[in-house]
């Protein structure tokens, strides 16, 4: 069954964390934290509409420049979150640069930032035309959990403790919809830009008896329409289960309130991203630095329910070990209980 979003990580384990997370036959991505992003392309780049940075350090948010070089002069809006002061960290950003050639562009760029507080979520728009200072009146509104939300899919979050609050993130996909390519041959349909249409119809979930066009496209030009009733043709076409669920937990301290607030983020996930920056014969060091052992990440994952758990953000210090890091995790994960 080929799923909807395809996550990868940016870059191997111990280089700088991140997530790409594409879209199955859409032209849109998204990404957890912005650290080296050299290995995507200006392509990958460009179909970015969300970034969550889980904690301003260097190495989740390095990357924010070279973001913003790719969609510089062009017309996009652009969302970031972040933990509380992230306001702070992307106008320094921002400010870093002269920006009096903007008035020339005839594409503009937005870029919308959203503080993620406890209890609320506070938002600025920053406008290419005014120079990336902050436009407008602050949003805000109560947060409880839920970053965003879209007919396919919801992007749930939290804030654990890292010595500074880091945004600990899973993204829940309402329900996946494949798509039968032997049974559009068999009623001669195409494979085209009505197929992500006609998902998005199918996740709002209006009701069934509704009319469907489903359209032949050449040169961006309709050249032809057939009409069907929706849930007729979902039901020759369409194989619709349940969504996945992907978590991303990057630097946290292994205290009992974090692992339990972890564990609810990212309980029955399918993939579970997720550091592990040290031995568990090293956990001292890991505690100070308020990081998890391979062990707690792997205990962590087996406790919650996950499926597939995958590991990133070790320390240098084993930059000969990422196998012994890997056996611990996953001895803890496989565990019976």
């Amino acid at each position: 069954m080929r799923t909807s979003f395809h996550p990868r990580l940016i870059n191997d384990p111990f280089s700088d964390p991140g997530l790409f997370i594409s879209f199955l036959y859409r032209k849109r991505a998204i990404l957890f934290d912005l650290g080296d992003l050299r290995s995507l392309t200006s392509r990958d780049l460009i179909k970015v509409s969300h970034v969550f940075v889980t904690h301003a350090h260097m190495d989740h948010f390095i990357g924010f420049d070279a973001l913003l070089r790719v969609l510089l002069g062009r017309e996009k809006e652009i969302h970031l979150f972040g933990p509380p002061e992230f306001f702070a960290r992307v106008e320094g950003k921002l400010a870093g640069y002269t920006w009096n050639l903007v008035d020339e562009y005839e594409s503009r760029l937005s870029i919308r930032v959203t503080e993620v507080w406890p209890q609320k979520l506070k938002t600025r728009t920053y406008l290419c035309e005014e120079r990336f200072v902050a436009t407008g009146k602050e949003e805000e509104v109560p947060f409880s959990g839920m970053l965003l939300k879209e007919p396919s899919f919801r992007l749930e979050g939290v804030l654990l403790d890292h010595r500074i609050p880091c945004l600990g993130l899973s993204l829940v996909e309402s329900i996946s919809i494949n798509i039968d390519k032997e049974a559009l041959k068999d009623l001669e349909l195409p494979v085209g830009p009505w197929l992500t249409r006609f998902k998005k119809v199918l996740h709002e979930q209006k009701g069934l008896a509704q009319s469907f066009v489903v359209t032949w496209e050449q040169g961006g030009r309709i050249v032809k329409e057939k009409e069907f009733s929706l849930g007729e043709l979902a039901q020759r076409i369409a194989r619709i289960s349940s969504g996945q669920k992907i978590g991303y937990l990057s630097d946290m301290a292994g205290s009992p309130e974090n692992l339990e607030k972890a564990e609810n983020l990212v309980r029955h996930a399918d993939s579970l991203y997720i550091e592990a920056p040290f031995l568990e014969r090293d956990k001292a060091v890991a505690l100070k630095k308020c990081h998890l052992t391979a062990k707690q990440a792997g205990t962590l994952a087996r406790k919650a329910g996950v499926r597939r758990l995958t590991l990133f953000h070790f320390s240098p210090r084993y930059t000969d070990m990422a196998e012994e890091l890997e056996r611990e995790a996953m001895e803890a994960f496989h565990r019976k209980q």
